[in-house]
């Protein structure tokens, strides 16, 4: 059977922005395929009763220091975006639109880019539709696309089900039945797909 790594995601997190510029390389050097599973922290947190770190002012202080660690060690770009927190029931549910489609890395890589390199109004429709436009969706498509019940219940499950294995936020990964939680907890993520 061969090695895998689930990897519930929200885009509104920046810790899961951090670990998808480095999960899909941890699971290359060990042979792994990466299942991302689109999830809503805000049901999440809900379920559980946890809240943002960004609701804490000297967790959030500290945590803005720990990205900028975290972003220089992994030498990618990272800007803490101006309109954090994001409501991104929309964007969540395009990523199970668009992973159903075959095209979840082309999206998720735009709705990154403008969420934590660029700093974009990710609540503002017309600035999603120019974020998509730019790689060729049209806002009616998406529209279209994010409004399918089908759509809607698989991020509902998905939610469901991450809560039910444990998941209090986000990034949350499971090799096997093992959880890990955090972008800082990549290395155990690593060294249990090493072990096979």
């Amino acid at each position: 059977m061969s090695k895998s790594v689930e990897f519930f995601f929200d885009f509104g997190s920046p810790t899961v922005y951090l670990a998808a510029t480095q999960l899909p390389k941890i699971a290359e050097r060990h042979g792994a395929t990466v299942l991302w599973r689109p999830f809503l922290l805000g049901g999440v947190f809900k379920a559980t009763g946890n809240v943002s770190p960004a609701t804490v002012p000297a967790k959030s202080r500290y945590m803005g220091d720990d990205l900028e660690r975290f972003a220089q060690r992994y030498e990618v770009p990272f800007l803490f975006n101006p309109f954090f927190p994001v409501n991104t029931l929309a964007l969540m549910r395009g990523a199970v639109a668009y992973q159903q489609r075959g095209r979840l890395d082309q999206y998720s890589e735009a709705i990154f880019s403008a969420m934590w390199v660029t700093g974009k109004d990710m609540n503002e429709p017309t600035i999603i539709a120019e974020v998509l436009g730019a790689i060729g969706i049209g806002a009616e498509d998406f529209l279209v696309a994010i409004a399918a019940q089908d759509v809607k219940e698989t991020l509902k499950s998905n939610t469901e089900e991450a809560v039910k294995r444990g998941a209090f936020g986000a990034p949350t990964f499971f090799v096997g039945d093992e959880m890990f939680f955090g972008q800082d907890r990549l290395d155990f993520v690593e060294a249990t797909l090493a072990a096979g």
